[in-house]
């Protein structure tokens, strides 16, 4: 019997993250970084390094959410550019997730642009259904945490689009790496008194859960956000400058607590949403919430306080043990290249 290799690819503006599937079962999982480039041939050179990593008899399956990159000028462009990269580079069989309009080819995709972009989040929700019918994935990842309902076995989401999305709660812009720490509060306590912070990047939320010991420093391959190093007093140096101080104004401890401050601040941004979806949808008190991304230890703790069941993503698939942790980071990923064999293509007529 012959065996068919997937590679599902996840085109974002910072990384492209592939999954090598064959007869269901995970194989590979890797993430590689755009370069730092102002243009956008910075998607040409990660999928280029991508490329020598997959077999060359692989079928593939793509998704996207590079095409909000500032390199264009609009999404219809950003789509029809990273079409027309991944079929130049894959070749005509190579298919694109559409969403809830399933498989498209490259024709296809670029006519029904909006159904592609950015729909890299309804693929994990798509694969997890099969497992937990009724459910709430929480895919939190370095810039957005993802917030899907399911129900009786389908994506129970009323958005699909972004502006959709962060209309309904199902999107929150707030990731573990690059949201800037100004974006999850507005104050914060400083030697027992309450202060307002710098509306500046000065630190970004990795400094926040570098400093708390719960970061994956795998998860941010990126330059900080005033290009020095990444060490606790260089993360600790940075939140004191979001309170117009300076990191010798206090010890560590005094840093690492108000880092602990500014996690509380995000993680109660992302359950005020998780709590508006689970009353929406009056999902039962067993429904599990299923976590993914590099942030997952967020949802984890966010369904330890709100006492529910937790799962995580690398449960639902085949896959050796120590692939478990980069395939629940790669999840929309590593969902399409499992998805892809039961979804024949559309082609518009």
């Amino acid at each position: 019997m012959n065996t068919m290799t997937v590679i599902g690819w996840d085109i974002g503006g910072a990384n492209v993250k592939i999954a090598r599937a064959e007869n269901g079962s995970v194989r590979d999982v890797t993430q590689i970084p755009c370069p730092l480039l102002t243009d956008r041939t910075k998607f040409d050179q990660a999928v280029c390094e991508a490329l020598k990593l997959c077999p060359s008899d692989a079928r593939h399956a793509v998704t996207m959410t590079g095409e909000l990159s500032d390199v264009f000028a609009n999404r219809t462009e950003g789509v029809t550019y990273l079409v027309g990269l991944m079929r130049k580079s894959t070749g005509d069989q190579t298919q694109f997730y559409g969403g809830r309009e399933g498989f498209l080819d490259a024709d296809g995709a670029v006519a029904q642009w909006r159904d592609v972009a950015s729909a890299n989040w309804h693929a994990s929700a798509a694969l997890i259904a099969r497992r937990y019918p009724d459910g709430l994935l929480i895919d939190i990842g370095t810039t957005t945490t993802d917030i899907i309902p399911l129900k009786g076995g389908e994506v129970a989401a009323h958005g699909f689009a972004d502006g959709e999305r962060l209309a309904e709660g199902e999107l929150v812009y707030s990731g573990i790496v690059r949201t800037p720490v100004m974006a999850v509060t507005q104050a914060a306590p400083f030697q027992g008194i309450m202060q307002r912070i710098a509306a500046e990047r000065f630190a970004t939320m990795a400094d926040v859960h570098r400093l708390t010991g719960d970061f994956p420093e795998s998860a941010d391959p990126y330059p900080a956000a005033d290009l020095r190093g990444k060490s606790t007093a260089e993360s600790a140096a940075r939140l004191a400058r979001m309170l117009g101080r300076d990191a010798s104004d206090a010890d560590l401890p005094v840093w690492t607590e108000l880092a602990r401050y500014f996690a509380e601040c995000q993680l109660a941004q992302i359950e005020a949403a998780v709590r508006e979806l689970i009353a929406r949808e009056a999902l039962d008190a067993k429904a599990p919430i299923v976590g993914a991304g590099c942030g997952r230890f967020l949802a984890k703790r966010l369904t330890e306080m709100i006492g529910r069941n937790y799962r995580d993503f690398a449960e639902t698939i085949n896959s050796a043990p120590e692939m478990h942790d980069m395939a629940a980071c790669c999840a929309p990923a590593v969902a399409l290249s499992l998805l892809f064999e039961a979804h024949p293509v559309k082609r518009l007529e």
